[in-house]
């Protein structure tokens, strides 16, 4: 079957820190153009929908004024001109907001509509007490929609996404850009990567590090990433008096990303469900880190365990379970083997599960399915058998022994 014809729709213009939604735009074959909006108004492929010069707005106008509608109307016009330019046999919205500004056009023109959540589309209460009042409609209207970790599928259940439409379907990386690296003999440094907001809580990483720290000063922390939290975190930094442990590096390529993965001893995250409810959907940089063969240290939370075998690929704690994550950090300080062994499963795990290539093809066959009118329990069986089993999701039947290390007191 020949891939059919995309057109991805967003809510904005794309973030560096999205990169799940540069690799659909970029390798997913049939994708016909990119429709996103700013200041309301859709764009195409980075110009207007509409024609925005003065005679065409003008014309816009006095026809708005003629049939007494708003300027809503005008907005769902320019969807729909994105739409039928495209030539699009299908449109995939990446984040459930832009599934609800497309949904009404998609029915209008007969062109299914996939929405695949991310996030915080599915657990913030700001989206949800705004864009979240459209979601049963867009529901209704969507041919599949995709959640992208098992908690994400409860929720979206939750908020009314009929159970047959629903499809878990995780990211992926490139591994071919992630090399596999050796952690015995890297320096004791753990890297960070992520935005520095409240979900992944950067504040708490800072916190477990200044434990382990105080009792093996030779380990650093390296934190990739930019965000409203980055401030409060400096400060932070300074007042614990580790700021000659910890390097900020603000944003940085993927390059640069790929290089300090390669070069760390392991990878460290503590997100949390912050206090309005945003979580994680499956933090991209967990899979980069196996890629490179490194351990995880991370939190139970939202898709993380659906990829870390606890004990095995990586080591999790509870959220806000600052002393449990020192520990662990200590562990892999002191013991450069753990990190080794764990680091060489996690690779073997994302590379026989989640490389890119097996992703993009998950989601092409559900875009193909829709667009064919398919049986979606086939598609949903069909991707489940390509992951690990929901029951059993160990590589093996051995797990790291860790040796819990007692911190000093004062």
């Amino acid at each position: 079957m020949s891939s059919p014809r995309i057109l991805i729709a967003k809510p904005k213009p794309s973030e560096v820190s999205e990169t799940f939604i540069r690799l659909h735009e970029q390798r997913l074959e049939g994708v016909q153009g990119v429709v996103y909006f700013q200041d309301q108004i859709p764009y195409l492929n980075k110009s207007p929908a509409l024609r925005q010069t003065f005679a065409p707005r003008a014309s816009r106008k006095i026809q708005r004024m003629l049939s007494r509608a708003d300027w809503k109307q005008e907005i769902e016009d320019g969807i729909e001109a994105a739409i039928k330019k495209s030539a699009a046999g299908v449109v995939l919205a990446e984040y459930g907001m832009a599934g609800v500004k497309v949904a009404a056009a998609c029915q209008r023109l007969g062109i299914p509509l996939v929405v695949h959540f991310h996030g915080y589309d599915a657990c913030s209460s700001e989206i949800l007490d705004s864009v979240g009042r459209g979601y049963p409609a867009m529901f209704r209207c969507a041919a599949a929609v995709i959640a992208v970790s098992y908690e994400m599928e409860r929720r979206l259940l939750a908020l009314g996404c009929p159970a047959e439409k629903l499809i878990y379907c995780p990211y992926g990386v490139d591994v071919a850009r992630f090399v596999d690296c050796s952690s015995i003999e890297t320096p004791p440094t753990f890297l960070s990567v992520g935005r520095f907001v409240d979900k992944k809580a950067p504040h708490l990483t800072l916190l477990a590090f200044e434990k382990l720290v105080r009792n093996d000063s030779s380990a650093r922390l390296i934190m990739i990433g930019d965000g409203p939290l980055l401030g409060s975190c400096q400060d932070m930094v300074l007042a614990l008096g580790i700021a000659e442990s910890v390097t900020f590096m603000g944003s940085q390529s993927h390059e640069v990303v790929a290089q300090k993965m390669q070069a760390c001893r392991a990878f460290v995250m503590h997100s949390v469900t912050a206090f309005n409810g945003d979580m994680e959907g499956t933090p991209n940089a967990v899979l980069e880190a196996g890629a490179c063969g490194k351990a995880v240290v991370a939190t139970r939370h939202a898709g993380i365990p659906d990829v870390v075998v606890e004990g095995e690929t990586g080591l999790l704690s509870d959220e806000r379970d600052v002393c449990n994550m020192a520990m662990q950090m200590t562990e892999l300080v002191g013991h450069p083997a753990v990190a080794q062994a764990l680091g060489r499963q996690a690779a073997e795990r994302v590379r026989r599960y989640y490389p890119l290539g097996s992703s993009l093809k998950r989601l092409s066959t559900i875009l193909e399915a829709v667009c064919s009118g398919a049986d979606l329990s086939a598609v949903r069986d069909k991707i489940a058998d390509s992951l690990p089993p929901r029951s059993s999701r160990r590589l093996s039947d051995t797990k790291v022994v860790l040796n819990r290390p007692k911190f000093s007191q004062g």
